[in-house]
Formats: structure tokens, sequence, C-alpha cells
């Protein structure tokens, strides 16, 4: 197996730069022609900055602006980060060892970057904040969704940690709030196909083989709405969110079902009421049990007048850099 190379350039805000392979059928004089044809997005101008600037680096240091093209050779650059509105909300650090980091994740920050945000993502944080160039996520929480989410330190370790996630062998908790039904019989369990079409915001449920299976269980109810225990057993996108919509309990907060809702992007008030609650597995180095939990609560269950607030998970405090760990359960069974 081919040794990656390593990066001339180092992470920038907790990123990594973008590395780029150069065709070996290319017909490209210089590497500049070949980026202002690879990458439409930037305009020439701005890669002619680049260049100028020693922004854009091969193995062996900056590339002049009329640097020959070098077929199979290497470059890279930092990408030009897109203007993001701050995430006022902290990550809580719950469990960190020299393998594993959890955290608990606050409503409307990333997991990893993409699209739009970028450095406002708990990954690109927690690099930077704790200086761990190398983290990387053993699974992805959604953006709007808060509670627990695991990263790994070693890079060796991440494969094992993500086979994990992949072949379904970590129980997930959640809880939601959402309205109370007294028709609907509970516990119960939900099978469906759940479709997400490209460049459709919201997934649908339609006919055919059940690809996604989700228990539902109410934990209480009060003042017409429910706290509810969501035990997944498949991942598929919105999974959570599409199931209890499909019950007519649309979770509150939820700005696509039933239906989209544009939603400004400095706007922090009414979040997904959404929580991941815990984790449990058996670890894949130590085959010890583990379990995490969340140390965040849904203030709406609480305090319905507060849902309007930003701070309606109880534990979104103001952004800071991640909080040292405090007292986390763990069962070694």
């Amino acid at each position: 197996m081919r040794r990656k190379l390593r990066s001339p350039l180092p992470q920038r805000h907790g990123l990594d730069p973008v590395r780029l392979r150069l065709p070996t059928d290319g017909h490209w004089a210089t590497v500049r022609d070949h980026l202002v044809d690879r990458i439409p997005k930037l305009a020439p101008e701005r890669i002619d900055a680049m260049l100028r600037e020693g922004r854009i680096v091969g193995v062996d240091g900056p590339l002049a602006p009329d640097a020959p093209y070098a077929p199979g050779g290497f470059v890279w650059f930092h990408r030009d980060l897109p203007d993001e509105t701050p995430v006022p909300f902290a990550l809580d650090v719950v469990h960190r060892d020299d393998g594993l980091l959890v955290v608990d994740k606050p409503h409307f920050l990333a997991t990893t970057p993409r699209g739009g945000h970028v450095v406002e993502t708990a990954l690109v944080r927690l690099r930077r904040d704790l200086d761990l160039p190398q983290l990387s996520p053993a699974h992805r929480l959604d953006r709007l969704t808060a509670g627990l989410v695991m990263f790994v330190l070693r890079p060796e370790l991440r494969g094992a940690y993500q086979t994990l996630f992949h072949d379904r062998l970590v129980h997930k908790e959640y809880e939601a709030v959402a309205r109370f039904d007294p028709g609907l019989a509970m516990p119960r369990t939900v099978r469906s196909r759940i479709v997400k079409h490209r460049g459709v915001l919201a997934a649908q449920e339609e006919h055919g083989e059940p690809n996604s299976e989700t228990r539902i269980e109410l934990i209480e109810h009060r003042d017409g709405l429910g706290r509810y225990r969501l035990l997944p057993r498949t991942g598929r996108t919105h999974q959570l969110r599409v199931h209890l919509n499909g019950l007519g309990i649309p979770i509150l907060g939820d700005d696509l079902y039933p239906v989209v809702r544009d939603r400004a992007a400095d706007d922090f008030t009414a979040p997904l009421q959404l929580l991941a609650r815990a984790l449990e597995f058996t670890d894949p180095i130590s085959g010890r049990r583990r379990r995490f939990e969340t140390r965040r609560s849904l203030a709406t269950w609480s305090d319905v007048d507060g849902h309007s607030a930003p701070a309606a998970c109880t534990a979104n405090r103001a952004a800071s850099s991640p909080s040292a760990p405090g007292p986390a359960r763990e069962d070694y069974r």
C-alpha cells in the first residue's frame, strides 16, 4: 500500500488543506491552467492571487505562477472560508482518554464541515481548542440535534470505532418532546422506507421494503405534550424526525417536518427538541462495556414558554473553549 504523502501545509483554523492529484494524462502547460479548468468555483483571478501569495504548494514548497504542469504530482492549498454566523453555545467534554473523546454538542452546531458550515463545527472547534489536529469523528449527529458525539483521537483507532457505528453495534438512545396523542398506543416500533432525494431538504417515506426502524416509548406526558424515548435500530437521514412526523406528532422546533420553514442564520431560538441521550457499546480495543450519557436536558419539558428562548436545551451555555469532563457514567460489564 502506498504511503499517503504528508501535507507541506499545516492545518488552518483546525482544517486540513485540500490535496489535489494532477492527472497523469494532463495536457495543460502550467499548474495554473489545470486549476482554472478543475476548480470552476474559483475565479482565475483568485487562483492567480493565491499563486502570487505562495498559498498553493507542491512537495517542494510554494508554486510559482508559471510552474509547469507535472503529471501525477500533488498540490495543496487552503480553501477560502465562507462567512459564518458564530454558534453562541459551548461544547462540553463528557469523557476523554487516550483514544476517545465524547462531547455534548449543542443545537445548531454541525458535527463536521459541510457547505456553509466549516469553522463553526464541532470537529474544527475541538481540533483547534483542544490542540488535537488528528481528531476525527466516529459518527455524525445532525446539526439541529443536541447531545452526545464521539470522536477518535488517534488515526490508527479510527476504523475500529467507525466500524462499530457502521455495523450497528452501538446502542443509541434519544429523547424528544412532541405533541401527546392519547390515541397512539405506546410503546410501538415504526418500520418504513425512508428516501432522501438529492437537492430536497426533507426526506420522504415511500412504499417499498422498509430500510428504517425505531422503537418509540412514551416516558411521560402533561399539558398536551409528551416526552419520548427513541431507540433507532437503523440510521437513515432524519429517521427519528420522519417517524414521529409520520405518526402525526412532529418534534417541537422542527423546521422540516411537517412543513419546510426558512430560518435566518442567526436565529437560535426554538431549537429542535431532539437530544442524543446515551451511547453504549463494547469497546473494540479493550473489550469493556462502555456507556456515556448526556448532561443536557430539553428545557421545553419543564418550561413550555421557554421554547422560544435560545437556551431551550438547558446545557446550551455561551460559547467558550470546551469544558473539562465531569464524572461520566461508564459501565465495564
